[in-house]
C-alpha cells in the first residue's frame, strides 16, 4: 500500500509537471490560504486539474498543500469527491468525522472517502512545516474544499 502510494505521488507529480497547464484555469496557479484567528492555516497550490476521459463527469485534480509550523485547516469536506493525501514532508495530524485522530508522517498516506467531514488537519510541529500531495477525484465543477460554516 505504502509502495503504490509512494508510486502515485510520483507518477502525479511527474505529470504535473511534464504536462501543460492549458486545461487549468487562470487562477489555479495562483496560491490561495484561508483565514483563521488562533494558527496558521494551510495554502493550496493547484498543480494540474483534467477532466477524465474515460469517466464522464468526472475531474481529477491534484495539489500541493503547505502547512506552516503549528497551522491547522478549519474543519471542512471535500463533497462527493473520493481524496488521496501522500505526507511529502513534516508530520500531519487528521481526524474524520467518527474515525479515530492519525498522525501522518513524511512518506505515509490515506484516502478519504466521498462525503467524509475532515474535522482536524494540523501541522504537529511548532518549527517546522509540513506538506501534503492531495488528489482529488470530483464531480466536475464541485468546489475541492468546503470550510464548515461555524468554523
Amino acid at each position: 500500500m505504502r509502495i503504490a502510494g509512494g508510486l502515485l505521488a510520483v507518477a502525479t507529480l511527474t505529470l504535473a509537471t511534464g504536462c501543460s497547464t492549458a486545461d487549468q484555469p487562470a487562477n489555479a496557479r495562483t496560491p490561495t490560504a484561508a483565514a483563521t484567528s488562533k494558527h496558521p492555516t494551510e495554502t493550496l497550490t493547484p498543480l494540474l486539474k483534467q477532466s477524465l476521459p474515460d469517466v464522464k463527469g468526472k475531474t481529477f485534480t491534484s495539489a500541493v498543500v503547505a502547512f506552516p509550523p503549528n497551522a491547522r485547516a478549519k474543519p471542512h469536506r471535500h463533497g462527493e469527491a473520493f481524496v488521496y493525501a501522500y505526507v511529502l514532508e513534516g508530520t500531519v495530524r487528521s481526524e474524520l468525522a467518527g474515525k479515530p485522530v492519525h498522525a501522518y508522517h513524511q512518506g505515509e498516506n490515506w484516502v478519504e472517502p466521498p462525503g467524509a467531514h475532515h474535522i482536524l488537519t494540523e501541522n504537529t510541529s511548532r518549527t517546522e512545516p509540513a506538506k501534503l500531495l492531495i488528489v482529488f477525484v470530483s464531480n466536475t465543477g464541485d468546489k475541492i474544499k468546503v470550510d464548515d460554516p461555524r468554523s
